[in-house]
């Protein structure tokens, strides 16, 4: 009886929300309810960013239109923001105001997002030279806390093909057994098991974590908000690596993102098959291990060119 008047009651205040801001915000709501964390967290991320751009300033879903959204956009830009993240925010924004419409609280369907972008523009992979990888394994950073721990973090992503550091933080002691680390990825679901080497054993020594079931030293409070926790390492260890990335000359940012590019990378150096490298990275297909792929592939190309050149020289 409880739970239908809970319901019924949740379907009252949706209704009623006819404004951007507070119909969101019920959205929000509903998606962190269903344990649809990430997705809640994009929605923030976009209800945020439209909400500065408004000045806090709510308004009506009926005078959502396209000149509107075309000065969001333009706002957008301004503030340096790349086109994908644009689209990022459109579509998001887009996908909010059909569900209003879907449920009758928009007078009239007026295609607000008709004259913005919400394409995916592709965007440069990035991956570091195996050497790279190993000048930043061996640079004595034992004066930083943060720094050697950044490094840390990004030489496990390597170690363990490219693990997203959302899987890493995630990690359980009780998930490495007889030798076998075993975690599902937070993004697709899919259960992965990797073989634990010394190499592996030797970061988690460094961090013992005591007092946490926790594997590495990401979530450090366990049952506190610990995707608050997981949000908050991930920015402050981007920060430290692009520090690090700036010290090895690199001429774009070093990130853990990096890192599961770089293995990809040096697996395709050693020739191992690309199926063997799709299933070690965790993706459904070897078509998403191609994209992740067709911008590595750029120096080869360009030693196979100068091969041919040479007989012009």
């Amino acid at each position: 009886m409880k739970k239908s008047t809970k319901v019924r009651s949740k379907r009252l205040s949706f209704s009623g929300k006819r404004t951007l801001f507070t119909f969101m915000q019920v959205s929000i709501a509903s998606l962190e309810q269903a344990g649809r964390l990430r997705t809640s967290e994009t929605y923030k991320t976009a209800l945020n960013s439209f909400m500065k751009f408004m000045d806090g300033k709510d308004i009506p879903l009926n005078n959502m239109d396209a000149e509107l959204m075309m000065g969001y956009e333009t706002y957008l830009k301004t503030q340096g923001v790349s086109m994908n993240t644009v689209s990022f925010y459109m579509r998001i924004l887009r996908a909010t105001y059909n569900q209003a419409v879907d449920k009758g609280m928009v007078r009239k369907q007026c295609f607000p997002f008709k004259r913005v972008y919400t394409g995916v523009e592709k965007t440069v992979k990035r991956a570091v030279p195996f050497k790279v990888v190993k000048e930043l394994k061996e640079m004595d950073l034992s004066n930083s806390y943060s720094m050697e721990l950044a490094r840390d973090m990004f030489m496990f992503s390597f170690y363990t093909r490219g693990m997203s550091f959302v899987d890493m933080a995630f990690l359980k002691k009780a998930d490495l057994n007889n030798g076998v680390l075993t975690y599902r990825r937070k993004k697709t679901g899919q259960l992965l098991t990797i073989r634990w080497e010394k190499c592996m054993q030797d970061i988690v020594d460094k961090y013992p974590g005591k007092f946490s079931s926790y594997l590495l030293p990401i979530i450090k409070v366990t049952r506190k908000d610990e995707r608050l926790q997981y949000r908050t390492a991930s920015c402050a260890i981007n920060r430290r690596l692009k520090e690090l990335g700036k010290k090895l000359g690199l001429t774009y940012p070093l990130t853990m993102y990096v890192a599961r590019h770089s293995w990809a990378s040096a697996a395709r150096g050693k020739h191992i098959p690309l199926s063997v490298i799709s299933e070690g990275m965790g993706h459904d297909s070897e078509k998403t291990t191609l994209i992740y792929l067709a911008a590595l592939d750029t120096t080869v190309i360009d030693k196979a060119n100068t091969l041919v050149l040479r007989e012009f020289m």
